[in-house]
């Protein structure tokens, strides 16, 4: 939503702004300027990019028209569920849980956590390192060595249509100087017509840059520093949970581990101490 607010305060200024000043909207009116830049910012992705990163991207893209579903509420949910887990390891023993990773979606203790079931990324991660745990002889620092090498790799992958974007919107002003010559061009071998005629094809030229720099740093600039907070906060996400575990495997109690991953959010979403306990104990008593 504050991506099509963003948009029409963008339009409305620069619009604006260009009436106020006594200029006529309709000669921004240039179909065949579109034509040729978005074209060719077209074209230019298609060459730049492998069908994996054009699909990637065209999936990450409808992502920035939602808001962020890092909330508080979230971390509140996941950090519960981590307490949950991590108390039955400490009441029952390691071999407790196998269950509960093998099958999540059958588990009382994940159904409980609904949110974050239907989490596939921060799922997978959870459990294939809760597998790890349960059956493999792998220290903490081994672990905290490859949760580091998954979170990184989940990171580059996520930086893909960020950079693909980015580029793009690096590329439109340079399509908008490519109008704007082919305009001057058109212009030039029509020197014969009337001075109010040629005007109109000068401004039309001109127009072709003005719509490659507004394209590319009002609009498509700004989604690919949208998808870059987003691919952040997830990353986030996996940070909290490799924290808690990794405080877990150390020896700390249910409690203190939660704190870890607690401490690791971002201050915008992270719940206080206090009302972190309080959720814990309401769960507690469902």
């Amino acid at each position: 939503m504050t991506v099509i607010v963003g948009y029409l305060i963008i339009l409305g200024a620069v619009l604006g702004g260009f009436a106020l000043a006594g200029g006529h909207l309709g000669s921004l009116i240039q179909p065949v300027e579109l034509i040729m830049i978005g074209g060719s910012a077209v074209g230019a992705f298609m060459v730049a990019n492998s069908g994996k990163v054009i699909k990637g991207t065209m999936k990450a893209l409808p992502t920035t028209l939602k808001g962020s579903k890092f909330t508080k509420a979230l971390y509140l949910e996941l950090l519960s569920l981590l307490y949950d887990i991590l108390a039955k390891v400490r009441k029952e023993g390691l071999m407790s849980i196998e269950s509960d990773v093998e099958n999540p979606d059958q588990s009382p203790v994940f159904s409980k956590y609904p949110v974050i079931l239907a989490d596939h990324h921060a799922m997978e991660f959870l459990t294939d390192y809760l597998r790890l745990m349960v059956g493999g002889n792998l220290n903490a620092f081994e672990i905290e060595n490859l949760m580091d090498v998954e979170i990184e790799t989940h990171h580059h992958e996520g930086e893909v249509p960020v950079q693909a974007v980015s580029r793009l919107a690096d590329g439109l002003p340079a399509f908008g100087i490519v109008a704007a010559v082919m305009g001057v061009v058109h212009t030039m071998e029509s020197v014969g017509i009337p001075p109010s005629e040629l005007g109109k094809l000068i401004a039309a030229a001109l127009v072709g840059t003005f719509l490659g720099i507004l394209l590319s740093y009002g609009f498509v600039g700004p989604l690919a520093t949208l998808l870059e907070h987003k691919l952040n906060e997830a990353t986030k996400m996996l940070q909290c949970i490799k924290v808690t575990l990794l405080a877990s495997l150390n020896g700390y109690a249910p409690q203190v581990a939660v704190e870890f991953g607690r401490k690791v959010l971002y201050s915008t979403e992270r719940p206080t101490f206090s009302e972190l306990e309080e959720e814990v104990k309401s769960r507690k008593s469902k």
